[in-house]
């Protein structure tokens, strides 16, 4: 479909743009960029992220 947004399912090579960790967490900014983050640098900065206005994708559940 013409417009739609997917991205492919996180896996063990993604890691963290803050820390390097195993990323679960994909923000995807209105701008068109995206971050990874681990669990624990998502929760910290899902503040901001939402006030970007950022999709939040939570793969955290999913096996990796």
């Amino acid at each position: 479909m013409p417009g739609t947004l997917t991205s492919t399912p996180l896996t063990a090579a993604d890691r963290c743009d803050r820390c390097s960790a195993g990323a679960r967490v994909r923000a995807v900014l209105a701008s068109g960029g995206e971050l990874l983050f681990c669990q624990h640098h998502a929760n910290e900065h899902a503040g901001r992220l939402r006030e970007m206005n950022a999709t939040i994708v939570d793969d955290s559940e999913a096996t990796l």
